[in-house]
């Protein structure tokens, strides 16, 4: 009687796998867009911020988030480690219920400096995503693009939801329920995540797996320096345009628009719109040879920011919304990357190395916007901006060619 209740048991389980595994699946999309969400709620906020702790220019109060984005990256290379020899989901806990009471610190705070304590720890959380999300839904993915696609419009939509959101919770009930609502958010999902997702058997480095490519040493060794130059480029011009797009909008879109909510809103369906490029280029990715793909989008950042460097009113916004859809279609190849010639064994460790140097780098434009619009204006910021896509194109360049696979 025990042996067939268990093979009963047993059975339901295989039954109601399918729908566990998209459960589980929904819940690594939805922690995506919550550790981009996060990571912007207060350059969204900053306006309001800065105004009750007593700094005359919202430029002034930029660099105290400088330690979110350090931790982002820095964290990246423990995260990565523990999530191969601990385990990805316990990591994925300590990710939801770290950066959800993160952010109810970050809500309770009372000067600039407890504030930038509470978002470099949650930085420090925020780091976990990355290197250990991503590899766990691509542990058994088949088409890996078309799946890193899907993910990235979900972190692409959690930063138009930051616009979005943020606008209105402060308009309507100050900056500090921007923090503290997702925050509680973020912890109800870490709750619903324990439930559904079962323990791992083993960690990720004790399986049986291969890489997809089989390269030789110096030829990865090379995909491995452009992977990350290109994730440091990339970087840069995703935190400048990200962190600084809403104050731009109030600057270039003075006098059409004025109003934070409509502004954010105005930012979100950007951020909406753009965050498809993932899917697209993702879908590509599975079907077609990665570096002329790569190549294309790069080299079309540069007309666009130089264009945009000079823009107002309704054609900034279309520029933006151009800038936004390559900017954000450049990201799903460093992932793309990872899936294809890295051993699924190594990949969030891998990943974190990558993720330390190029987030690690990128943060300094956190801490460098302020100053620069400050000092010289928006106008130079997309300049040097296009400057930077130019090296990305340089670095592809020198991307070894390797036809796609066929998607399965």
């Amino acid at each position: 009687m025990p042996s067939s209740t268990a093979a009963a048991q047993a059975a339901a389980d295989a039954a109601g796998a399918p729908g566990r595994t998209r459960r589980v699946t929904l819940l690594l999309n939805l922690a995506h867009a919550i550790d981009h969400m996060f990571l912007l709620i207060f350059a969204t906020a900053v306006g309001a911020i800065a105004a009750e702790f007593g700094f005359a220019r919202w430029e002034d109060l930029m660099p105290y988030g400088v330690g979110a984005f350090a931790l982002f990256g820095l964290g990246s290379l423990p995260a990565g480690r523990l999530g191969d020899l601990w385990g990805r989901r316990s990591m994925m806990l300590l990710f939801f219920f770290g950066i959800g009471a993160s952010a109810l610190l970050a809500a309770a705070t009372r000067s600039a400096w407890q504030l930038a304590a509470a978002l470099t720890l949650l930085g420090a959380f925020a780091a976990i995503y990355h290197p250990v999300g991503i590899p766990m839904l691509l542990q058994r993915a088949k088409s890996p693009g078309a799946v890193i696609g899907v993910n990235g419009l979900a972190g692409n939509l959690g930063i138009a939801l930051a616009a979005l959101s943020t606008g209105l919770l402060v308009q309507w009930a100050g900056w500090r329920a921007a923090f503290a609502i997702p925050g509680i958010v973020a912890i109800a999902c870490g709750l619903a995540f324990a439930r559904i997702c079962p323990p791992e058997t083993e960690a990720p480095s004790q399986r049986t797996t291969k890489a997809q490519v089989q390269l030789s040493r110096s030829g990865l060794a090379r995909v491995l320096v452009v992977m990350t130059a290109a994730s440091v480029t990339t970087g840069l011009l995703f935190n400048f345009t990200t962190n600084g797009n809403a104050q731009l909008l109030h600057e270039r879109l003075h006098g059409v628009v004025a109003d934070p909510a409509a502004i954010g809103l105005l930012l979100a369906g950007v951020y909406a719109v753009a965050s498809l490029a993932q899917v697209v280029v993702g879908r590509l990715i599975d079907r077609v040879a990665l570096k002329p793909l790569y190549l294309g989008i790069v080299l079309a950042q540069v007309p666009l920011l130089a264009l945009a460097a000079r823009a107002q009113g309704l054609w900034l916004l279309g520029l933006l919304l151009a800038v936004m859809v390559v900017i954000f279609g450049a990201i799903p190849f460093t992932d793309a990357m990872i899936a294809r010639y890295v051993d699924d064994r190594v990949r969030s460790r891998v990943a974190g190395a990558r993720l330390t140097l190029s987030l690690g780098i990128s943060s300094l434009a956190v801490w460098l916007l302020g100053p620069v619009v400050k000092a010289a204006g928006f106008d130079s910021l997309f300049a040097a901006m296009a400057l930077i896509a130019g090296c990305s194109v340089a670095v592809v360049l020198a991307l070894p060619g390797e036809p796609a696979r066929a998607s399965a």
